[in-house]
């Protein structure tokens, strides 16, 4: 995602890099070429019969209704990128909620019984295990939404063994959330975790499996082909044939008209494509790998740990 500095309005108005000039600019370039030879034809037929001109009523009514057309879409993949956001937003909390959890509801001593010190070691190790594993489930997440298979990133949140079995696992992240269920079980079962405490960490992990299965859900569900597909084709007939709609009211100027009208449809266009997933490396996207690293870095120092790797910062104001 792009973190721009502070800049001045004229800056901005200049950037490159983030905006939708790196996607548009042939298309832009195709359709002034165009003006220019719809103009130039124009000029040298003006004084006979033929004329390349077309009358400009049509052009108005279509762009009005695409305007319409491309801010409902817009709309649309905004409110996916927002939700995105707001989701990982809610995974930050709910892993912090749950490594408080696990290093403070299991250390239940039993009534009338005395933990010795190689059992205060276990639940230690315990704790240390599950706060490693809530890390694992993030990063297997993060790797999930985008298609990644290498599993190097869990390699120090989890054994060997099951670093083996995840990679015959369609569902990473849902494997992961099901080892550590077990070892709560398991926990439960030796009277480290007061019953009633056993469902305040299952809902945590049920937590964490709904945000999983929203993320999926707008990873998986794109808007509709048909709509995109048919928003796509109308800008383009729309920006290619206006040349010949506007060149008998505005003449030389057409390649102007064209150039401004174009650049404002085909960029509002390719908004919505950018943003509509946003789990990817597009430069608008989710700073997912940054989001992870915070997670990771948070819980670790739950645990006591203290070489840390450091926080992700922006990189020419790009931030992954």
């Amino acid at each position: 995602m792009m973190v721009p500095k502070q800049h001045s309005w004229l800056r901005l108005i200049f950037r490159y890099r983030g905006t939708e000039l790196p996607r548009t600019k042939w298309r832009i370039a195709g359709v002034v070429l165009l003006a220019c030879g719809v103009t130039a034809a124009e000029l040298m037929l003006e004084d006979t019969q033929f004329h390349t001109d077309l009358h400009p009523l049509p052009f108005t009514l279509v762009g009005i209704a695409l305007s319409i057309f491309l801010g409902f879409r817009n709309s649309s993949a905004y409110d996916r990128w927002w939700e995105g956001r707001k989701l990982w937003g809610s995974l930050i909390n709910t892993t912090r909620s749950m490594a408080r959890q696990v290093l403070t509801l299991i250390s239940e001593v039993p009534e009338g019984r005395t933990l010795s010190s190689a059992e205060k070691k276990e639940i230690t190790t315990l704790q240390t295990e599950l706060v490693r594993r809530i890390i694992a489930f993030t990063h297997a997440l993060r790797l999930s939404l985008r298609d990644i298979d290498d599993l190097k990133d869990l390699e120090p949140f989890l054994p060997k063994d099951e670093i083996e079995a995840l990679k015959t696992e369609t569902n990473k992240p849902s494997a992961i959330s099901k080892g550590t269920a077990d070892r709560i079980q398991v926990a439960w079962s030796k009277g480290w975790i007061h019953p009633l405490h056993v469902g305040i960490l299952e809902q945590s992990l049920v937590t964490l499996t709904d945000i999983q299965g929203a993320c999926e859900r707008i990873k998986s569900t794109p808007i509709p082909m048909t709509y995109t597909t048919l928003i796509h084709r109308i800008v383009a007939v729309y920006c290619y044939g206006l040349p010949f709609g506007v060149v008998s009211e505005v003449g030389a100027l057409t390649p102007i008209v064209v150039l401004v009208v174009s650049y404002a449809f085909f960029g509002l266009d390719t908004i919505g494509d950018e943003i509509e997933q946003p789990f990817g490396y597009d430069d608008n996207d989710l700073p997912l790998d940054q989001m992870s690293r915070l997670i990771e870095v948070n819980l670790r120092q739950r645990i006591g740990e203290t070489d840390l790797p450091p926080l992700l910062k922006p990189v020419d104001e790009y931030l992954s």
